[in-house]
């Protein structure tokens, strides 16, 4: 049939944004931050520059090293902006994550996304379990997780990559939409898909993922 897929990225993407403009705080810090900004481009030595703030956790060229912390290395460009956005109006919390949001400037966060989006995916490991991956696989389909984080789970636009993806850090990113910790940012759809997922599910979706 012809016409656009209803669960296409287009689609999810939309959605995503409309499930976030339904916050007011989370227009009112976009607009603050955004809405009178010049229109000239990103400046990625900049964001370079900026990002040794990050090195500390998220490590060299944004390949995490550190449990449970995410690598930001390929992660979108407007993902990134966002995340930044929501950590410094406090939308989402952090302790760690605050008095460095605090010290960023609009044209900061501009910098950042588009430098983290400049570099190359972290490898990811070698499987070492491949009846978890296979298991993961399924629950991806089943939870149609394509249809916003694309097919090749690189994300897109505002919607994370989760290729290559720490393994903890997934799991516990999972854990946290599905116990309603990590709920601000806009990010209903993800608890809407958390929500259902069985243990073995949300290990099986980790270690999938991790390997890709």
């Amino acid at each position: 049939m012809g016409g656009v897929e209803p669960n296409s990225p287009q689609d999810c993407f939309q959605t995503m944004i409309k499930s976030m403009l339904r916050s007011l705080s989370l227009v009112a810090a976009f607009v603050a931050c955004f809405a009178g900004a010049p229109a000239h481009a990103a400046d990625i030595a900049a964001g370079k520059a900026k990002a040794e703030l990050c090195v500390g956790c998220h490590g060299e060229n944004g390949i995490s090293q550190m449990e449970n912390i995410p690598s930001l290395a390929a992660q979108p460009d407007l993902f990134i902006q966002w995340q930044l956005v929501f950590f410094r109006a406090g939308t989402r919390k952090n302790e760690q994550m605050q008095p460095v949001v605090e010290q960023l400037t609009n044209e900061d966060i501009r910098n950042l996304g588009a430098y983290y989006a400049s570099l190359a995916p972290p490898k990811p490991p070698v499987d070492d379990n491949s009846d978890m991956s296979k298991k993961g696989a399924q629950a991806a389909v089943g939870r149609r997780c394509a249809s916003c984080h694309t097919d090749s789970y690189a994300g897109t636009k505002a919607v994370a990559r989760v290729a290559g993806q720490r393994q903890e850090y997934l799991l516990k990113a999972l854990h946290d939409y599905k116990s309603g910790v990590r709920s601000g940012g806009g990010m209903a759809a993800m608890a809407d898909v958390a929500y259902p997922l069985s243990e073995e599910e949300i290990e099986a979706l980790a270690h999938y993922l991790a390997h890709l």
